[in-house]
Formats: structure tokens, C-alpha cells, sequence
């Protein structure tokens, strides 16, 4: 539970503030979307109701989006290690994301890819670069929050070189109907989530956001197993916010230059994508050559497709994971 207490604050231009009334969070929020055009200088929010939920084997994230950046409160159960719950999902040898937060309760062990290992008890702050593997210390249940959201991961290819990549194009099933029948308040706020989700499942497989267009997202790989298992991951976790998504994924050269990716391969993408069907990750020839013996993953053949725009037939699969039971 949460202990307000009286701060007295300065202004931006050096003027004391009115502290006469001190406002709960929910007040200033209440306030702030009755508002609507002003934009308040101070963003909270409540971990106690999440945006989104994201469930795995021993665990669980409750996430909420502040300041552009998604927090997340991790809680793991006695048992849980990187290598036997998070590594068959993500394919890296060790966790390749950029972590800092700090232990509320319990206690979190890491040990480094340069062997230095340590155990995190509680009220401890962290910063941990990539490269590294961790666990649940002892029998308590660990519970911690992580404001990093991955930060610190790149996967960013020399500017203007030609690179191949795979390229994983989502888009959210019905948009319009959707938009038409919530109206456009209650859209916007399922499109900030649906954006935050993608965000926060994105990072834990090494992907790069390249652009978003309200209702789709465009993301880059340098492991075309890693996409795929990142397209099947973000139907179940917009699930709990009730969103359906289609995924296309294809891989081959693009050209990365001022956070822009260009080439035939993304427009064959782009294509893919609208083959595919509401939960289906549907996927290239090239791609299904390249995740070629991926632990866990089946690719059912859908066919050769005319693509619009593209000279080459393309035989296309739909890529489920048999760990799931797909």
C-alpha cells in the first residue's frame, strides 16, 4: 500500500506551488482525461491496476505506460531461472536485454556472461547490462519492478548498409469496425495499449520497432526464429486485452538509414501480411528455410501466392508451436 505524504514542490519558473490540497493519483488522472486538451507536467501511475498482464511459466507482468516507456512489476515464484523458463522462448543463449529497477521483496540471483555472479536482496536497485542469466534466489516469491523496458538492448545495423534481417509486420484484425463501434476515446485507449503490449513483448526477442501506424507495427530481426516466436507470443498476450492481430514475417536484405528500413523484402512483408489470417503467423519460403529445426515450432503449408506488386510466387506457412499445442 502506498503511503502519501505532503512534498512541498517548485514551480518551473521558480514559484512556490499550492500545497493547501494534495491530490490521490486517480484524482489527477480523473481530472487530467475530463481536461483532455491540457497535458499535466506530472504522470502517475498505478500498479495496482495494470494496463496489461503478461503470464508465463512461474510468473507474471503487470505493465503500465509512463512517459513513452512501458513499468513493469515482474513477480516470479520459488523455481523460476532464465534458462529453463525464458530461454527455450526467446533462443539466446543468455538474456540480451538491458535491465535496471530495483527488488521489492524476495531475492534475485544473476550471473553474468563474464562469470561475476551475485545475489540481489530487497530494497536494492539494479542496472544489469545484457549478456546474463538470472533466477529466483531461495523460497520466497521475488517480486521487483523494471523500468528499463530493454533500453539498453540495440540491435541497430551500420547506417545506409544493406543487411539481412527478417521483418515481422502485425495488424490488428477488424480495425475499423472496431474503431467505428468503441468510438474514438475508447480506441485511442485500446491502441495505447495495444501499442505498450507489443512494446514490452518485442524486447524479450530482440526486435526492433522501425515504424507504427495506429493499427500495425513493423519490427526488425537479425534471427528469423526469434520473429516467429515473437509473432506467437503477441497473440496471447493482446489476448488479455482483448485484441486479435494477424502477423506476416519474411526475411532478406533491407537497408537501415535514419531509423527507416527499405527494400523489396518489406514490401513482401507488408503482403504477407494481408494474407494472413486473424491468429496466424504466416510466414515465407525463405523465412521457413532459414527457422529450419527451431525447437518447438511446425510450419503447415499454406500454398504458393501471388502477392500484389511482387513478380515472384511466394509459398507462404503458417508457423505454430507445437509446445502449445497449435
Amino acid at each position: 500500500m502506498i503511503a502519501w505524504r505532503h512534498i512541498e514542490s517548485t514551480s518551473k519558473i521558480g514559484g512556490k506551488v499550492p500545497t493547501d490540497k494534495v491530490h490521490r493519483p486517480d484524482e489527477v488522472a480523473g481530472a487530467r482525461e475530463q481536461a483532455g486538451r491540457s497535458v499535466s507536467p506530472v504522470e502517475v501511475r498505478d500498479l495496482e491496476r495494470p494496463e496489461a498482464v503478461v503470464t508465463f511459466p512461474l510468473g507474471e507482468t503487470q505493465q503500465v505506460r509512463l512517459a513513452g516507456t512501458v513499468v513493469s512489476r515482474i513477480v516470479l515464484q520459488p523455481g523460476w531461472n532464465w534458462q529453463e523458463h525464458a530461454q527455450p522462448i526467446v533462443g539466446t543463449e543468455a538474456c540480451e536485454l538491458y535491465h535496471r529497477g530495483f527488488v521489492l521483496r524476495g531475492r534475485l540471483g544473476i550471473r553474468a556472461d563474464t562469470g561475476e555472479g551475485l545475489v540481489i536482496p530487497p530494497n536494492h536497485v539494479f542496472d544489469i547490462r545484457p549478456g546474463h542469466v538470472t533466477w529466483v534466489e531461495g523460497d520466497d516469491e521475488l517480486v521487483m519492478v523494471d523500468w528499463a523496458g530493454g533500453g539498453g538492448f540495440d540491435v541497430t545495423p551500420g547506417p545506409g548498409v544493406r543487411s539481412i534481417s527478417t521483418i515481422l509486420f502485425t495488424d490488428i484484425v477488424d480495425s475499423t469496425r472496431r474503431a467505428q463501434r468503441e468510438g474514438d476515446a475508447a480506441w485511442r485507449h485500446t491502441i495505447e495499449m495495444h501499442d505498450d503490449v507489443v512494446r514490452s513483448v518485442l524486447v524479450g526477442f530482440g526486435g526492433r520497432e522501425m515504424n507504427t501506424a495506429g493499427d500495425s507495427f513493423l519490427i526488425l530481426f537479425d534471427s528469423a526464429e526469434r520473429a516467429i516466436r515473437c509473432g506467437l507470443a503477441l497473440f496471447e498476450a493482446l489476448a488479455g486485452i482483448g485484441v486479435s492481430i494477424r502477423v506476416g514475417v519474411h526475411s532478406g536484405e533491407v537497408i537501415v538509414s535514419d531509423e527507416k528500413v527499405s527494400g523489396l523484402a518489406v514490401h513482401v512483408a507488408a503482403r504477407i501480411v494481408a494474407e494472413s489470417d486473424s491468429g496466424e503467423v504466416l510466414i515465407s519460403r525463405i523465412t521457413r528455410d532459414l527457422a529450419e529445426g527451431s525447437r518447438g515450432l511446425t510450419f503447415e503449408a499454406r500454398g504458393k501466392y501471388s502477392l500484389k506488386g511482387v513478380e515472384v510466387e511466394h509459398e507462404l506457412f503458417a508457423a505454430s508451436s507445437a509446445d502449445q499445442g497449435s
